[in-house]
């Protein structure tokens, strides 16, 4: 310890004040650091009527002590004994009689490390040997807590995974992370929400260029400006302070449930209100439910869209907006050419969880890239700047709409030509203009969108130059593939009975059915809603007919009939494996024995199609909801909708993205570039759930904010990789096996895509023990719904139910 280190520690009963922290210093209780003009301190402090000890960061010269980030929210120090140094490797340290309470990590080793509190409020740790000043190793503002700061970024580096949100205090007494957050959540068309604990409370709406859509009421004003940043590297918002005097905040109220901001009135002293959000009533998530629109003048304030009607009329006239509205007159697929658009003025934007977005488009383009698509239901332009630019697309469900009286943005919503016909072809409703489509084709039927010749007698489907029908099935002679009819399918799952539904995917419903035969199916039907469709329906007939391996999901046959589309499976009595590795209670049933033989099983099926079938298949949609299990807890994969068969190249480039945000390879997911590699990251990000027992898709942990990649690299680099590891299976464990297997996935998860050993490879070194090479940095590519368990087990935010994307350009 330096000289004046010592002095710090004999003066522990004297307020003092440092204006860096070098290495071995000391900052102790009762000392402060202070940014160098004076604006912001860190020190410890009690907040409230609470005896325990935190280290912040406050306003200095604010009398009123307005605490803006607080280092161990989540672990406070019970008497002033903590301690702040900052160590040799470039990492701030906070102890209490030598345990660490709280800690940094930095990017790389610096030579002469040293932690300065700027003038923003964030604190900074950098390598003063560094030319580039603002070459931060670790900064505060990577990390905030419940209040947003200006020149602070709220978003994602998609570079690192590293996702920037807002977290409420408990209560005013306790820091800790309570159960109402804010996040921008990685859309196709980016979108903030506010979450009370993992339900949707408040939306902000997409950015348009502007503003958020939610937010007409945020114009260029005297205060403060703001700017939105979209691009492979970052998503991200951040607002500026126009005048370097004013004193502005936002903060995350957990008390009152509201995100406010606040201006410091000198003359005054206090805190004044300056703005608020959620706004009113029809500030509530998903208040007039699907196709509804919330009218805050309205009375009742819950209205539908124009060409549709209360879902449930007796519920809509009690009150309860929940169920929405439905279509009048509903779309078609064949028709879909016919079909036009009602323009909407005014609005705050629809969800956008199933969206797609290409800025490069015209409005033009736009529709007509939304007429030829069945699923979707509404476009408009992204940005509005000037004349308009970009094209947005919702790919189902409108939910979450309102409209505003002044501001607010178009959007031009999907109608039948009967309906259009029915209110006139120009007429206007109130904002509403009907738009006719110009373009119209002949019916185009299903068996045709498969590629062959069937026509349609009575109920059952018959392939022309056969007449044979047995037992409601049509063979297809040159696939061996039986098409089922629609009345046997019925038959068998009652009528499609809710008792009988045993899941839902981005495809649709599935359902449990019994032959009159005795044998079991799972039927999977493809909704109208869906953001997946037809291209994809025929995608996985084509395929899967022709893929025979006991680790790979049987299809039986399928039914093409009117509107209805159906794939049907051999049934499995286990279920998915998201079931059970997300389960606590149902993960007690797997123990590592059973879940190694699961990674086995995956590691075949996918060897299989990458190298031993007649087809070189990439799956490009592997995830644990996309593994079923069979009753002898044999893991299978299913759902070949995204499936690409692969020729000889080694890579190929593709416009056309699918697949789920959490589990796609980085090159994939930004340059559209995919090969046998992109399943086996998806496959190394598997095998880390199986492991953890978290999802990677809006992995949530207090202390970082990386996702379940990040996180499982921090924990193999700091040489702690057994704290990944699902505590149900403590009991079972094999820890070194278990190790061996986090180590591979490792190497299956890392940033370039030669890096990664081939499957055939991987279950080699799977059933070896022979050592492996060092793995290096992984791709953390961000996910789309955010952060949801920590390592220790609590869930601040997930998605039983993973949406496939299926429609997305890279940019």
């Amino acid at each position: 310890m330096d000289i004046y280190a010592v002095v710090l520690v004999l003066c522990l009963e004297v307020s003092l004040a440092v204006f860096g922290v070098v290495q071995s210093q000391l900052i102790t209780d009762g000392m402060t650091l202070v940014s160098e003009g004076g604006t912001f301190e860190l020190g410890f402090f009690s907040p409230g009527s609470s005896n325990k000890r935190y280290l912040g960061v406050w306003y200095k010269n604010i009398p009123i002590q307005t605490v803006v980030w607080v280092a161990n929210r989540n672990n406070p120090i019970n008497d002033s004994t903590g301690i702040l140094t900052l160590n040799s490797t470039g990492n701030l340290v906070l102890s209490q009689n030598d345990t660490v309470v709280w800690s940094t990590a930095s990017l790389r080793k610096p030579e002469s490390p040293e932690a300065l509190l700027l003038d923003s409020g964030n604190l900074v740790v950098r390598d003063k040997k560094d030319p580039n000043s603002d070459a931060y190793l670790w900064q505060s503002f990577d990390y905030p807590c419940d209040t947003f700061l200006p020149g602070m970024k709220f978003g994602w580096d998609l570079r690192t995974g590293l996702n920037r949100r807002i977290t409420a205090w408990k209560s005013p007494d306790d820091p800790a992370t309570g159960d109402f957050s804010w996040g921008m959540v990685l859309n196709s068309y980016p979108d903030a929400y506010m979450m009370l604990g993992n339900q949707k409370f408040y939306r902000a709406g997409p950015w348009n260029g502007l503003r958020p859509t939610g937010s007409p009421q945020l114009k260029d004003n005297p205060l403060f400006h703001f700017e939105f940043v979209q691009n492979k590297n970052e998503v991200y918002f951040m607002y500026n302070l126009k005048n370097k005097s004013v004193i502005s905040r936002q903060v995350l109220n957990q008390t009152i449930k509201a995100r406010q901001r606040f201006v410091w009135i000198e003359d005054d002293k206090v805190w004044r209100p300056y703005a608020s959000v959620p706004l009113d009533l029809c500030d509530s998530y998903d208040l007039c439910g699907p196709y509804g629109i919330c009218v805050i003048s309205g009375s009742p304030v819950c209205q539908c869209l124009t060409g549709f009607r209360p879902k449930s009329p007796e519920a809509w006239d009690s009150m309860d907006w929940s169920k929405g509205c439905v279509r009048k007159k509903p779309l078609s697929c064949e028709d879909k050419l016919k079909d036009g658009f009602v323009t909407f003025g005014g609005l705050k934007l629809p969800d956008t969880e199933h969206s797609w977005l290409d800025e490069a488009m015209n409005l033009e383009q736009c529709r007509e890239k939304c007429l030829n698509n069945c699923s979707c239901m509404a476009y408009t332009n992204s940005d509005i700047r000037g004349k308009g630019s970009g094209c947005a697309l919702w790919l189902g469900d409108l939910v979450d709409i309102r409209q505003f009286a002044a501001g607010g943005q178009d959007l031009n919503v999907r109608m039948s030509a009967s309906e259009l016909e029915a209110d006139g072809n120009s007429k206007k409703v109130g904002v509403m203009v009907a738009v006719i489509a110009t373009v119209s084709i002949a019916t185009v039927t299903a068996a045709l969108i498969l590629g062959w010749r069937y026509t349609q007698k009575g109920s059952k489907l018959k392939r022309d130059r056969s007449i044979r029908v047995d037992h409601g099935e049509s063979q297809v002679d040159d696939m061996d593939l039986p098409f089922f009819d629609l009345l046997s399918i019925a038959a068998a799952t009652c009528d499609f009975s809710i008792d009988n539904k045993i899941g839902e995917g981005g495809f649709g419903p599935v359902y449990m059915g019994r032959l009159k035969d005795g044998i079991e199916i799972a039927v999977k039907r493809l909704s109208a809603n869906s953001g997946q469709g037809l291209t994809e329906f025929k995608n996985e007939v084509k395929l899967i007919a022709k893929l025979q391996h006991r680790n790979l999901v049987r299809l039986l046959g399928c039914c093409l009939q009117g509107e209805e589309k159906m794939l049907v499976y051999e049934y499995m009595p286990n279920g998915s494996l998201d079931s059970f590795i997300f389960d606590e209670n149902k993960g007690k049933l797997l123990d590592w024995s059973k879940r190694f033989h699961i990674i086995l099983g995956i590691a075949r099926g996918l060897i299989y199609l990458h190298q031993d079938s007649r087809l070189r298949i990439i799956h490009r949609d592997l995830k644990a909801s996309n593994v079923l299990l069979d009753k002898d807890m044999n893991s299978k994969i299913s759902d070949f909708g995204m499936a690409r068969i692969f020729g000889d190249q080694n890579e190929v480039n593709t416009k056309r993205i699918v697949g789920t945000y959490g589990y796609m390879a980085p090159e994939y997911a930004t340059d559209g570039l995919f090969s046998v590699k992109s399943d086996v990251f998806s496959f190394g990000v598997l095998v880390l759930e199986i492991i953890s027992g978290k999802r990677s898709r809006g992995y949530y942990d207090p202390n970082h904010s990386h996702n379940l990649i990040g996180h499982a690299w921090k924990c193999w680099k700091e040489g702690k990789p057994a704290e990944l590891i699902d505590s149900s299976m403590q009991d079972s464990c094999f820890l070194s096996q278990i190790l061996h297997c986090i180590h591979l996935s490792l190497l299956c998860v890392q940033q370039h895509p030669e890096d990664r050993p081939r499957m055939s490879c991987a279950l080699l070194m799977f059933l070896s023990e022979t050592q492996l090479p060092e793995p290096k940095q992984p791709g953390y590519f961000g996910n789309a719904s955010v952060e949801a368990y920590s390592c220790t087990g609590k869930q601040e935010l997930s998605s039983t139910n993973e949406i496939t994307i299926t429609l997305i350009e890279p940019r």
